[in-house]
């Protein structure tokens, strides 16, 4: 592993373990056994080097998604765009773990200032979904914005549970998982 990428990982496990304040730019070079000098050179700064881990993880997500949105049937779309949630999701849980919490930071903090941007991009791709299903769905008249809010956060707060729920999990998510939460979803509690 080349030093620039043995800095991202070990900022990134730090950043997941103890919080993007609590860890400074010596703990990082100490840990990935590098001096600071090598990490400035990279990144210029520890929030440079939080942009580079979230930039180069989200380009991922990206990928999955432009995938997913290729799908005309809303049911499909929407069982691919769960997928790929929870494909980003198992590829790496500390990463997506990192992102939840840094989107949950206070506004004015630096971390959540890089973060942000990588959330709205998470956002929109499920809004573009719905907004490409709105004649499939009968009832969406012009929520598209509340359906996508709502869709984003069953699929994320599904996933943060079953993380919570068993962190050492190193099972992939299922398919059958994610179907039954798409008509959970869909078709609502009493139907």
């Amino acid at each position: 592993m080349d030093n620039k990428t043995l800095l991202m990982e070990c900022a990134k496990h730090l950043f997941y373990t103890k919080g993007y304040d609590a860890v400074g730019v010596q703990e990082i070079v100490e840990r990935a056994g590098l001096t600071k000098p090598t990490l400035y050179y990279y990144f210029g700064s520890k929030r440079g080097l939080l942009q580079e881990i979230v930039e180069s993880r989200m380009s991922e997500f990206q990928s999955l998604m432009r995938e997913a949105e290729a799908e005309p049937d809303i049911r499909e779309l929407l069982y691919r765009v769960a997928r790929a949630f929870c494909t980003y999701f198992d590829r790496d849980r500390e990463f997506y773990m990192l992102m939840m919490a840094l989107f949950f930071s206070a506004r004015e903090n630096e971390a959540y200032e890089v973060v942000h941007p990588c959330m709205v991009t998470f956002y929109d791709s499920v809004l573009r979904a719905f907004e490409r299903a709105a004649d499939q769905l009968g009832n969406m008249r012009g929520r598209q914005r509340q359906f996508a809010i709502s869709f984003a956060g069953v699929v994320n707060y599904y996933l943060l549970m079953r993380f919570e729920q068993d962190p050492e999990q190193k099972r992939e998510i299922e398919d059958g998982e994610i179907r039954e939460l798409m008509q959970q979803f869909l078709y609502g509690v009493f139907t």
